[in-house]
Protein backbone atom coordinates (compact mmCIF):
# COMPACT_ATOMS: atom_id res chain seq x y z
CA UNK A 1 0.00 0.00 0.00
CA UNK A 2 1.67 3.37 -1.04
CA UNK A 3 2.37 5.86 2.05
CA UNK A 4 -0.25 8.22 3.17
CA UNK A 5 0.98 11.55 1.86
CA UNK A 6 -0.96 14.84 4.48
CA UNK A 7 -2.96 17.27 3.36
CA UNK A 8 -5.12 20.03 4.68
CA UNK A 9 -9.23 19.60 3.86
CA UNK A 10 -8.61 23.25 1.96
CA UNK A 11 -5.83 21.56 -0.01
CA UNK A 12 -7.87 18.34 -0.59
CA UNK A 13 -10.62 20.98 -1.96
CA UNK A 14 -8.46 22.69 -4.42
CA UNK A 15 -6.99 19.48 -5.80
CA UNK A 16 -10.46 17.83 -6.08
CA UNK A 17 -11.65 21.22 -8.23
CA UNK A 18 -8.85 20.82 -10.48
CA UNK A 19 -9.68 17.31 -11.43
CA UNK A 20 -13.06 17.78 -11.59
CA UNK A 21 -12.36 21.03 -14.43
CA UNK A 22 -10.18 18.73 -15.72
CA UNK A 23 -12.46 16.20 -16.26
CA UNK A 24 -15.52 17.87 -16.75
CA UNK A 25 -14.13 21.24 -18.75
CA UNK A 26 -10.83 20.85 -19.96
CA UNK A 27 -11.41 16.89 -21.35
CA UNK A 28 -14.38 18.18 -23.69
CA UNK A 29 -12.62 21.59 -24.84
CA UNK A 30 -9.86 18.95 -26.24
CA UNK A 31 -12.29 17.16 -27.69
CA UNK A 32 -13.71 19.31 -29.40
CA UNK A 33 -10.49 20.65 -30.54
CA UNK A 34 -9.54 17.25 -32.05
CA UNK A 35 -13.05 17.24 -33.79
CA UNK A 36 -12.23 20.36 -35.09
CA UNK A 37 -8.77 20.02 -36.50
CA UNK A 38 -10.05 16.47 -38.13
CA UNK A 39 -11.94 18.76 -40.05
CA UNK A 40 -8.73 19.63 -41.77
CA UNK A 41 -7.89 15.97 -43.42
CA UNK A 42 -5.05 14.06 -43.74
CA UNK A 43 -3.95 13.59 -40.00
CA UNK A 44 -0.69 12.90 -40.75
CA UNK A 45 0.37 16.22 -41.77
CA UNK A 46 -2.08 18.25 -39.51
CA UNK A 47 -0.43 20.19 -37.30
CA UNK A 48 -3.64 21.11 -35.22
CA UNK A 49 -4.42 17.08 -34.63
CA UNK A 50 -1.10 16.24 -33.51
CA UNK A 51 -1.24 19.51 -30.90
CA UNK A 52 -4.43 18.62 -29.70
CA UNK A 53 -3.72 14.60 -28.98
CA UNK A 54 -0.83 16.28 -27.42
CA UNK A 55 -2.83 18.00 -24.82
CA UNK A 56 -5.09 15.11 -24.25
CA UNK A 57 -2.28 12.76 -23.39
CA UNK A 58 -1.35 15.57 -20.78
CA UNK A 59 -4.62 16.07 -19.57
CA UNK A 60 -5.07 12.95 -19.18
CA UNK A 61 -1.85 12.23 -17.44
CA UNK A 62 -2.53 14.68 -14.83
CA UNK A 63 -5.92 13.35 -14.21
CA UNK A 64 -4.33 9.87 -13.64
CA UNK A 65 -1.99 11.80 -11.26
CA UNK A 66 -4.75 13.41 -9.29
CA UNK A 67 -6.49 10.86 -8.86
CA UNK A 68 -3.54 8.54 -7.52
CA UNK A 69 -2.57 11.11 -4.97
CA UNK A 70 -6.31 11.41 -3.82
CA UNK A 71 -6.19 8.05 -3.05
CA UNK A 72 -3.88 7.78 -0.84
CA UNK A 73 -3.69 11.21 0.57
CA UNK A 74 -4.98 11.16 4.88
CA UNK A 75 -6.36 14.99 5.08
CA UNK A 76 -5.46 16.63 8.29
CA UNK A 77 -8.89 18.20 9.72
CA UNK A 78 -9.11 21.32 11.27
CA UNK A 79 -10.00 19.90 14.99
CA UNK A 80 -6.76 17.23 14.80
CA UNK A 81 -4.61 20.66 14.37
CA UNK A 82 -2.55 21.78 17.81
CA UNK A 83 -0.93 24.98 18.21
CA UNK A 84 1.24 23.20 21.13
CA UNK A 85 3.83 21.19 18.33
CA UNK A 86 4.52 22.61 14.43
CA UNK A 87 2.71 20.57 11.97
CA UNK A 88 0.92 20.24 8.76
CA UNK A 89 -1.59 22.97 8.73
CA UNK A 90 0.15 24.98 11.15
CA UNK A 91 1.77 28.25 10.41
CA UNK A 92 4.90 28.99 12.59
CA UNK A 93 6.87 32.09 13.45
CA UNK A 94 10.63 31.59 13.44
CA UNK A 95 13.61 33.93 13.89
CA UNK A 96 16.98 33.51 12.28
CA UNK A 97 19.51 32.72 14.44
CA UNK A 98 22.30 31.91 12.13
CA UNK A 99 24.77 34.14 10.09
CA UNK A 100 23.64 35.67 6.12
CA UNK A 101 23.91 33.63 3.58
CA UNK A 102 23.29 34.68 -0.02
CA UNK A 103 21.54 31.41 -0.95
CA UNK A 104 19.05 31.59 1.48
CA UNK A 105 18.66 35.50 1.63
CA UNK A 106 18.49 34.91 5.72
CA UNK A 107 19.42 37.36 7.78
CA UNK A 108 20.44 37.02 11.34
CA UNK A 109 17.49 38.41 13.35
CA UNK A 110 15.26 38.01 10.94
CA UNK A 111 11.65 37.22 11.66
CA UNK A 112 9.72 34.81 9.08
CA UNK A 113 6.18 32.95 8.46
CA UNK A 114 6.06 29.48 7.20
CA UNK A 115 2.71 27.68 6.73
CA UNK A 116 3.42 23.74 7.03
CA UNK A 117 1.48 22.10 4.11
CA UNK A 118 1.56 18.85 2.43
CA UNK A 119 3.93 18.28 -0.93
CA UNK A 120 1.30 18.63 -3.23
CA UNK A 121 0.24 22.11 -1.83
CA UNK A 122 3.55 23.73 -1.48
CA UNK A 123 4.30 27.14 -2.70
CA UNK A 124 7.92 28.02 -1.06
CA UNK A 125 7.65 31.76 -3.70
CA UNK A 126 4.59 32.41 -1.38
CA UNK A 127 6.26 30.95 1.81
CA UNK A 128 3.35 27.90 1.81
CA UNK A 129 6.99 24.53 2.72
CA UNK A 130 6.29 20.93 2.10
CA UNK A 131 6.17 18.83 5.66
CA UNK A 132 8.51 16.95 3.19
CA UNK A 133 11.00 19.43 2.42
CA UNK A 134 14.56 19.51 4.62
CA UNK A 135 13.20 22.85 6.29
CA UNK A 136 9.57 21.33 7.07
CA UNK A 137 11.22 17.92 8.28
CA UNK A 138 12.84 19.40 10.53
CA UNK A 139 9.79 22.18 12.05
CA UNK A 140 7.70 19.12 12.30
CA UNK A 141 7.30 18.41 15.52
CA UNK A 142 9.03 21.78 17.05
CA UNK A 143 7.37 23.86 19.98
CA UNK A 144 7.55 27.78 20.92
CA UNK A 145 10.79 28.47 22.08
CA UNK A 146 12.39 25.60 20.44
CA UNK A 147 16.00 26.07 18.54
CA UNK A 148 15.63 24.04 15.13
CA UNK A 149 18.78 23.44 12.85
CA UNK A 150 18.42 22.78 9.69
CA UNK A 151 21.33 21.64 7.96
CA UNK A 152 21.50 22.07 4.33
CA UNK A 153 24.35 21.83 1.09
CA UNK A 154 27.26 23.50 2.85
CA UNK A 155 25.54 25.89 5.46
CA UNK A 156 23.50 25.50 8.34
CA UNK A 157 19.93 27.41 9.02
CA UNK A 158 19.43 27.63 12.46
CA UNK A 159 15.88 29.41 13.61
CA UNK A 160 14.45 29.91 17.17
CA UNK A 161 10.13 29.12 16.90
CA UNK A 162 8.46 31.95 17.84
CA UNK A 163 4.53 31.30 17.58
CA UNK A 164 2.88 28.61 16.37
CA UNK A 165 -0.96 29.39 14.96
CA UNK A 166 -3.83 26.79 13.58
CA UNK A 167 -4.10 27.20 10.01
CA UNK A 168 -2.58 29.16 6.90
CA UNK A 169 -2.12 32.63 8.25
CA UNK A 170 0.81 33.47 5.51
Amino acid sequence: MAEKKKITRAGLEKLQAELDSRVAVTRNEIAREIEFARSYGDLSENAEYTEAKKKQAENETKIAELEDFIKVVEVIEDDEISSDRVSVGTTVGLKTLSETNDDFMATKGETVRYAIVGAQEADPMHDRISDESEVGKALIGAAIGDTVSIPLEGYTLVYAVLSIEKGDQV
